[in-house]
């Protein structure tokens, strides 16, 4: 009964003072790739934690684990009711367990397939709307006055620009640019924004998973300027974001824009503070206790649940 109450604490910790601890953290912003290991652990670790304090609940009357559970239920399911030692709370408990695990699996299932044919939907109407650039292979050019670049990742990627953005900018900071949005295809980040979308899209009511899309949305782009400062000046991809953030607002000015202008230039300024601010980094100390934090986030859940299941 201890190990399951504890689970069930770290559950609810892991459900809303944790994440909105990190979200407002400010050393995630020194390191975007720790901050993003360590969401990562919170949303496998609150998932595991939720599906096994509620396995943990249920199973308490079969000490055999789960196999003991089944048999017994099973013997029972025909024959007339349940053990004396199980009440409607464990069978609630079972079967909160087994829907909370397929919605998660089934909606990360769901939302990979929809997103696949958004973006085989949007790789044609680039395609249709857009023209190679003979200069740089896999990059569509589309005829627009509003600065915009973005990837499309997956068996053929493809990284799209738009005419205002080759016009805004100089050609080592057009290379900055290219620089970020190849790090977002080599590292993958449409892979752990893909999760965190499934994430939120499974648990709409649950405000802390809107919270981590944002929190990851944003992190991913530090992570890409990290990696594009090793390849160009950082002085230079700032200038890039700057100038960026100069034409959006121009586009707004005259109606060019959308509505997720505000939003881009938003980002874009955290982006060109952290640019142009003293780079620094957390101190030793401090990145071991995130390291040692991330994975007791996920270890103990996930041994808790193999302890449960065992009946060990």
């Amino acid at each position: 009964m201890l190990l399951v109450a504890l689970v069930g604490a770290l559950a609810l910790a892991l459900a809303w003072p944790v994440p909105l601890m990190l979200e407002r953290a400010r050393w995630t912003m020194l390191a975007p790739a720790l901050a993003l290991l360590l969401w990562q652990a919170i949303a496998l670790g609150g998932g595991l934690a939720m599906i096994g304090s509620l396995l943990g609940l249920a199973l308490l009357p079969f000490p055999g684990g789960l196999a003991e559970a089944a048999l017994a239920l099973a013997a029972h399911a025909w024959t007339g009711p349940l053990p004396e030692a199980v009440g409607a709370i464990h069978v609630a408990a079972l079967a909160a367990a087994g829907i909370l695990s397929a919605l998660l699996l089934l909606t990360l299932v769901a939302t990979a397939l929809q997103v696949e044919r958004d973006r085989r939907r949007h790789v044609s109407l680039v395609g249709l709307l857009g023209r190679a650039d003979p200069d740089r292979p896999g990059t569509v050019v589309l005829d627009h006055p509003v600065p915009v670049a973005y990837c499309l990742p997956g068996m053929t990627t493809v990284t799209v620009l738009s005419e205002g953005l080759l016009d805004a900018l100089p050609p080592r900071e057009l290379d900055a640019v290219l620089a970020h949005e190849t790090t977002h295809l080599r590292q993958h980040h449409h892979l752990v924004l893909l999760a965190f979308r499934a994430w939120n899209r499974a648990l709409p009511w649950f405000p802390i998973a809107n919270r981590a899309e944002r929190s990851v949305s944003r992190l991913v782009e530090l992570l890409a300027d990290d990696q594009a400062v090793r390849e160009v000046d950082r002085e230079v991809l700032a200038s890039a974001v700057e100038r960026i953030g100069s034409a959006w607002g121009a586009a707004e000015a005259s109606g060019h824009a959308s509505g997720r202008a505000v939003v881009d230039r938003t980002m874009l300024e955290i982006r060109r503070t952290r640019l142009t601010a003293a780079s620094s980094v957390l101190p030793p100390t401090a990145t071991l206790g995130v390291l040692l934090t991330a994975t007791a986030i996920v270890a103990f859940p996930a041994i808790s649940v193999l302890t449960f299941i065992s009946g060990t």
